[in-house]
């Protein structure tokens, strides 16, 4: 494996980086955004770090920590000198084990689109932007709509009260991707049960044994994908498999075939995972501000700036990642190229100079959408838009169909530990 940014284009790829602090820069030799008080509520601890030390090493992550809009932004927006190369590779070292599993033969997918540097990325992203479009949009609603209901009769016919993510948040967003994407409804089960450990991999902090399970899911996800492509490839629809091959017709000398396979298996398992925890943290946050939830339940046009209120103030995705490509400044430190970067979300999107009273929840803000959850730059998260629209049309179905629905218990959530999303492992609901 390369130790340089960009030096390959393996999808997913342990680096050689500067494990040291800059000189000079502040050190912390505790904070981890693996740790347990810091999973359970990360935002007042970010607030502390951002406020005491704008930019830190943390001795036990190994990365250099950013908490500041201004910085992040920054960051985003050099792509050149901040590359996005590390966003889907192991935070620690692999095993062994793990390390032979993924070392098949034909487990080759490729950095394609938050992992891969300009200029290919623009090309390639370029061919993908059009599967995003309105029209898609329009296609998927009906499906998520009446996917959406069929959950809720589930849910009524179980009865009052259940666990959320299994009944409805986990499956939707999956099986959502699944037919954006083009996948049979018969394989839903066997992608979603590939997919639930796969943040841990690229994330977390596994175990050797989790570790060699997780890669073994990974190849069969892999191969999967690949078998899918090579059979739509002679049997297209109106999906964005389909579309991706077409384009790879039209454009054979800006997208490789391997390209295509890359793209439909990263976007499978980045399509819902954090959709999933938006949808989580939606419910938990309004359940929390009753008068809110009431609101959007009275007025549904009110739910767009609710979910980016949502986004700033409880994101379903607290952190990114960056990896300088040469030496270069951040806060006032001189940081040697291989650094490691660590975008802190969490501090940024509750930062007083950016939002007024930013640790309130209030749906009407008007600069909600001032958050940067979805990044920024030519790396700006492409599936924004389907997570929003998602969020959107699940809320407004449940406020219509479940206008009382509620927390159905006090008892303390559990988050997965792993060091960027954050939803509801689990979330008990009620409605009368």
């Amino acid at each position: 494996m390369s130790n340089e940014a960009g030096a390959n284009t393996s999808y997913h790829q342990e680096r050689e980086t500067a494990n040291s602090a800059p000189g000079g820069c502040p050190v912390n030799h505790s904070w981890s955004p693996l740790n347990d008080d810091y999973l359970a509520e990360p935002y007042s601890i970010a607030g502390e770090l951002r406020d005491d030390t704008p930019v830190f090493f943390s001795e036990t992550l190994g990365y250099l920590v950013v908490n500041t809009m201004d910085e992040i932004e920054r960051i985003f927006m050099d792509h050149e000198t901040f590359a996005s190369v590390n966003v889907q590779d192991p935070v620690f070292p692999l095993s062994d084990d793990a390390r032979h599993v993924l070392a098949v033969p034909d487990y080759n997918p490729v950095a394609v689109m938050s992992n891969r540097p300009e200029p290919d990325h623009g090309v390639i992203r370029r061919h993908t932007r059009g599967g995003f479009s309105n029209r898609r949009m329009k296609i998927l609603e009906p499906y998520m709509r009446q996917r959406s209901h069929t959950l809720i009769d589930a849910m009524e016919a179980n009865g009052s009260p259940l666990e959320f993510v299994k009944a409805f948040a986990f499956p939707l967003p999956g099986e959502t991707v699944f037919r954006f994407i083009g996948f049979p409804e018969s394989d839903d089960e066997m992608l979603k049960t590939w997919c639930l450990e796969r943040k841990a991999f690229s994330w977390g902090n596994p175990t050797d044994e989790e570790q060699v399970r997780i890669a073994e899911q990974m190849v069969s996800y892999w191969r999967y994908c690949r078998e899918f492509t090579a059979n739509k490839r002679d049997n297209r629809s109106d999906d964005f498999a389909s579309e991706l091959l077409t384009a790879l017709d039209e454009n054979p000398d800006e997208m490789t075939y391997n390209e295509v396979e890359s793209i439909i298996y990263g976007l499978s398992f980045a399509g819902h995972e954090a959709v999933t925890s938006l949808i989580g943290n939606s419910l938990v946050t309004l359940f929390e501000h009753r008068p809110a939830w009431e609101a959007i339940c009275a007025d549904p046009s009110l739910i767009p700036n609710a979910i980016d209120e949502v986004l700033r103030y409880n994101s379903s995705q607290i952190s990114w990642r960056r990896l300088t490509t040469a030496a270069t400044s951040i806060g006032g430190f001189d940081v040697p190229a291989g650094t490691p970067i660590f975008l802190n979300f969490a501090a940024a999107n509750r930062e007083s100079g950016v939002f007024d009273n930013p640790d309130s929840f209030d749906i009407y803000r008007a600069n909600a959408n001032r958050h940067i959850s979805f990044g920024k730059g030519v790396h700006f998260c492409l599936g924004a838009r389907l997570a929003r629209f998602e969020t959107q049309v699940v809320l407004e179905v449940l406020t219509d169909r479940l206008p009382s629905l509620r927390r159905a218990n006090d008892a303390p959530l559990s988050y997965f530990p792993n060091i960027t999303f954050r939803g509801p492992q689990t979330l008990d609901v009620a409605w009368d």
